[in-house]
């Protein structure tokens, strides 16, 4: 089994976002996949496989099982489209969030992904004690959205893991206005055994939705201000979609060795 390690939403390698791509004849079982996600240690392993309808793609995080992963889905387009289907541009893959879409533009790849129903919350004193700094604002999609006063208190802050994960949603999200892109962002991701993600993309689909609100816009251009670091362009065109664009690196091929 071929694995390929790529890094979402850079140029450069050991940036961004770094995902492992597993492409296989046949499925594993879950228990093997998940071990192999826990091996790798990244935020997330992706694993793709040819059906009958297309290619099926599943992630997986060192903790669980996601319904929805932008960089790996990212890392997994940029795989499929230099080594497995290269006179394309564009490849679907079909995951529990549906049919997504990725069509390759220059040296970047948009992604079609649905929007989230988003719906403020309180401001809770959990909140304030899990971040360290109290937020402006809440508001919970499938994750957590804390609107913050200004990039330099998201940028700073070093929240407290184990009170992350009595707040809700399934990442939780500090964001803020920008002053050289849109939005300045972090993710951190205790519930699914990632103490913070690089550069993360589905939680964009809901920051993005958030800040084109805001702005009254539909092209927002952002930062996610990990260690690592990493852009993201998005584009809401409407009808309950969005399309984040990125680029991406490649760091390692290997060959899988063990046995299942």
């Amino acid at each position: 089994m071929k694995q390929y390690i790529v890094d979402a939403f850079t140029n450069k390698p050991f940036s961004g976002n770094p995902a492992a791509v597993c492409v296989m004849d046949k499925w594993l079982s879950d228990e093997s996949m998940m071990k192999l996600a826990m091996e790798n240690n990244l935020s997330e392993t992706a694993f793709i496989v040819k059906e009958d309808q297309g290619f099926r793609l599943r992630w997986f995080t060192p903790g669980t099982e996601v319904e929805l992963c932008g960089h790996a889905t990212l890392a997994s387009a940029f795989v499929m489209l230099n080594f497995y289907e290269q006179g394309n541009d564009t490849v679907q893959f079909n995951t529990l969030s549906g049919v997504l879409t990725v069509q390759r533009r220059g040296n970047l790849y948009e992604m079609d992904f649905p929007t989230f129903e988003l719906k403020e919350i309180p401001v809770t004193d959990d909140m304030e004690r899990a971040f360290g700094v109290r937020p402006v604002r809440a508001v919970l999609g499938l994750d957590l959205i804390c609107v913050f006063e200004d990039e330099e208190q998201v940028r700073t802050m070093s929240p407290d893991q184990s009170l992350l994960v009595n707040i809700p949603g399934r990442i939780q999200n500090a964001t803020a206005k920008g002053t050289d892109t849109d939005c300045v962002s972090r993710s951190f991701c205790p519930k699914l055994s990632i103490s913070e993600d690089p550069v993360c993309g589905s939680a964009h689909v809901q920051i993005a939705q958030y800040w084109a609100g805001e702005l009254n816009k539909n092209d927002i251009h952002a930062y996610q201000a990990s260690k690592r670091g990493g852009y993201l362009t998005c584009r809401l065109p409407g009808s309950g979609r969005i399309a984040i664009s990125g680029e991406a690196a490649l760091v390692a091929v290997s060959d899988i060795v063990a046995q299942f």
